[in-house]
């Protein structure tokens, strides 16, 4: 659906998406359509005849994609209210970013190497305790934050299945 759609025909659309969405937020099941995505190459500058001077982007379904945000806006309100995130919390924290959190491990170590302390660093990356190779991964990360398995499921289900394919100008490819 294209967002133009949604725009024009919103007075007739929302009451319909609404009651999709409680459906999937009551039963954990997801659209599979709304979990599909084409996968297309958007130049970014440079030479053109040079592909790696484009990058992949994921064109995904609007109604997903909304979806997709209030699941997120859930889970992150979830996490505050529990206090389940810490300060040092940057990468998908409001007002912060893998930026802010680059400055302020800078500031901290740069502070401890003034002082002459011996400092030795990890820097661990932890996207895949979200996204790891299994679905129960997942819903296991989830279920030690959280008691409300509504939210669990949908997250779960969200990842279950989700194909994309590769499009190219006159191809499309099968999913991937």
């Amino acid at each position: 659906m294209h967002p133009q759609v949604l725009r024009e025909l919103v007075d007739e659309v929302v009451k319909l998406l609404s009651i999709i969405f409680e459906k999937a937020w009551q039963s954990g099941e997801v659209p599979t359509d709304w979990k599909r995505g084409n996968i297309t190459l958007i130049f970014k500058k440079g030479k053109k005849e040079d592909s790696g001077n484009y990058r992949p982007v994921s064109l995904t379904f609007v109604p997903g994609k909304i979806m997709e945000q209030i699941l997120l806006e859930t889970m992150l309100k979830h996490m505050e209210n529990k206090e389940v995130t810490g300060d040092s919390q940057h990468g998908f924290t409001k007002g912060k970013s893998c930026l802010t959190n680059l400055v302020a491990f800078y500031d901290g170590l740069t502070a401890l190497v003034d002082k002459g302390r011996v400092t030795d660093v990890i820097y661990l990356a932890l996207f895949n305790i979200f996204v790891g190779d299994t679905d129960s991964g997942i819903e296991c990360t989830l279920s030690k934050f959280t008691d409300d398995t509504k939210l669990c499921s949908v997250a779960t289900r969200w990842r279950e299945g989700m194909p994309s394919r590769g499009t190219l100008t006159g191809w499309r490819g099968g999913p991937v």
